[in-house]
């Protein structure tokens, strides 16, 4: 399938002509601005769409160098492996809302210690005792968007400042809110360029990935859940529900405000 791994025949980043790629020397990244940025997304999302997701990671790492960083959830260390094919030291943007499941930190930690990448932990102003006494106990139970807000989306926008790109492992198959997840973007909201690798692979490619390379993933997958966030806000998924189901079940809310 188009965006499978390592599969020859397909276009490569050297050969699209975008800046940064094919041992052209890119202009100074710091001084690239929104225009600029948006420019380099849009034609990179053209170009890019069908490529390996490794030529994607690839592409994003010449281009923007160690202005470029990877986030993950730690669901498991696909992305985090695959970019740091291309980019060895690539810096990991791990949010550490205080409210993970002891399997989610299990995974972050061994991606720190096996694969050549930066995990960086990034944790919200407050500590889960402070945002109880300043908000109220239990604010994920009457609003999950002000804690989404305040543990994850606030961090981030700290997380990102020293970077022109990010890459996000969002997958099409995950749910109808990502159905046309492009594999470049540019992200408005941030003025950064977004990269999503593996936008078309499958729940098949993924797996084939994880079992090629003893990829780590976390273990609440073999436990029944399909989705994983923080544990208040997650439970196991039932046969047949779409894989963020079990994610704010008792809300309308499906995303945590990172990738919308």
């Amino acid at each position: 399938m188009s965006g499978g791994a390592d599969r020859p025949g397909l276009v490569s980043a050297a050969g699209l002509g975008l800046v940064g790629v094919g041992g052209a020397e890119p202009a100074d990244p710091a001084r690239r601005g929104p225009d600029e940025l948006r420019a380099l997304a849009e034609e990179a999302g053209r170009e890019l769409e069908g490529a390996p997701a490794l030529e994607i990671a690839r592409w994003a790492a010449e281009t923007f160098g160690d202005r470029f960083c990877v986030t993950s959830s730690m669901a498991d260390a696909v992305l985090a492996h695959l970019v740091s094919r291309v980019a060895p030291g690539v810096d990991v943007v791990f949010l550490d809302t205080g409210l993970h499941f002891p399997e989610t930190l299990k995974v972050r930690d061994e991606v720190a210690r096996t694969l050549p990448v930066n995990v960086r932990s990034i944790r919200p102003r407050l500590t889960v005792g402070q945002q109880d006494g300043q908000y109220g106990p239990r604010l994920f139970n009457k609003s999950p968007d002000d804690c989404c807000q305040l543990r994850k989306v606030e961090p981030l926008e700290r997380a990102l400042a020293g970077y022109d790109a990010w890459a996000a492992g969002l997958r099409r198959d995950e749910s109808p809110t990502r159905a046309n997840t492009p594999v470049v973007t540019f992200d408005a909201r941030r003025g950064k360029v977004k990269v999503n690798p593996i936008a078309a692979w499958r729940q098949a490619d993924v797996d084939a990935y994880v079992a090629r390379w003893n990829v780590p993933v976390n273990e609440l997958f073999k436990q029944g859940y399909g989705s994983i966030g923080c544990w208040p806000c997650t439970r196991r998924t039932r046969a047949g529900e779409d894989p963020r189901a079990g994610r704010w079940a008792m809300f309308e809310k499906t995303e945590c405000g990172l990738h919308v």
